[in-house]
């Protein structure tokens, strides 16, 4: 066994307990970083460069990419707001709206960041309604991707962390499936820090997004539906219903999926590559299912596919480290990944 390899095979029993918030931000890192340099990149491709995926190393140095920067931006943001009270869509909104202001400024943003971000950010960046910023049009990952601290914050309530989840989503992502698979994406991040088992998480998740099909949080996200909605929108209900409806359908691939696994099988063939918003939740939820006890097989088999590897890596990580704490990833990788201080010491916050 290398050092970089924890016990083959780890259950929840036997792992370090409380601590979900750092096991599933240190392993949103990791994710990202182990699938940054597979990303636009075909499975041989990878293989030929990086050897089997089974025994795939973190890179050197372990640079992260705008998912993990846009999660902490994100992070940064809720502690901010938290710190002075309850957490509150008036509050929230420019709270985020400032981290990701600064984040689009950033020199260090140069990590191929999605078009939909930056195009946002800009916009962002000027006194007009945030309504009018958000890019209608995009289901693009960007949104999901770095919406796991609302499965991490303690102390929220479901329609909170929802609503919540959807408005950071809104920001930069206004398409009702953008904001669907971000509400999901925490909510599957939250279930699983609560002790939720693998073998039931698919069902849960298509509960609750039946349960919300119709729902519309205006309370957090106003009259954007108006802004987004279709020819075939006649009202808030109808818009929400076009997003869970995409999930919905993406979860029912993954749950094809899951009856016959095949693990040395590109997952994106299942699930889809991940471009798109519900796409990374299915396929970072299959890397994770098809391992859930084998976290670093879960990271390594995201990171090598055809799709966007990061962000599947990076949702896979989130996944696997909700469910079993920090214990899941190998110290010294944890310690060499890129903004490790700043990610331990928001996981403490919230893991406290």
């Amino acid at each position: 066994m290398s050092p970089a390899s924890p016990v083959s095979r780890t259950s929840r029993t036997d792992t370090t307990t409380g601590q979900a918030a750092t096991g599933a931000l240190v392993g949103l890192a990791i994710g990202d970083a182990l699938g940054y340099p597979t990303e636009f990149h075909d499975v041989p491709s990878i293989l030929a460069r990086y050897g089997p995926w089974r025994e795939m190393e973190l890179p050197r140095p372990a640079l992260v990419t705008d998912d993990t920067q846009m999660t902490l931006a994100l992070g940064r943001a809720l502690r901010t707001v938290m710190d002075r009270g309850v957490l509150e869509p008036s509050a929230m909104e420019p709270a985020v709206r400032r981290e990701f202001i600064d984040w689009y400024h950033s020199p260090e943003n140069n990590r191929a960041p999605g078009n939909t971000c930056l195009t946002a950010c800009r916009l962002l960046d000027s006194d007009r309604r945030w309504q009018q910023a958000s890019q209608l049009h995009s289901k693009g990952c960007g949104a999901n991707m770095r919406v796991a601290p609302l499965g991490l914050v303690p102390g929220l309530s479901t329609e909170q962390r929802a609503g919540a989840a959807q408005l950071q989503s809104a920001l930069t992502h206004g398409h009702p499936t953008a904001l669907a698979a971000s509400d999901l994406t925490a909510h599957a991040v939250f279930l699983l820090a609560q002790g939720a088992e693998p073998t039931g998480l698919a069902g849960q998740l298509r509960s609750y997004a039946i349960e919300n099909r119709t729902r519309y949080h205006e309370r957090w996200l106003g009259d954007l539906w108006t802004y987004g909605r279709d020819a075939g929108d006649a009202d808030p209900a109808h818009f929400m219903a076009r997003g869970w409806d995409d999930c919905l359908a993406a979860l029912d691939r993954l749950v094809d999926a899951l009856r016959a696994p095949s693990p040395e099988t590109d997952p994106c063939l299942a699930t889809g590559e991940g471009w798109i918003a519900e796409e990374a939740l299915a396929t970072g939820l299959l890397c994770f299912l098809l391992f859930p006890d084998e976290p670093l097989l879960a990271l390594r088999r995201a990171a090598c596919t055809k799709g966007d590897s990061d962000s599947i890596a990076c949702l896979a990580g989130a996944f696997a480290g909700a469910r079993i704490g920090p214990g899941a990833w190998p110290r010294e990788w944890a310690e060499r990944i890129e903004h490790h201080g700043e990610l331990l010491a928001l996981g403490a916050l919230w893991d406290a």
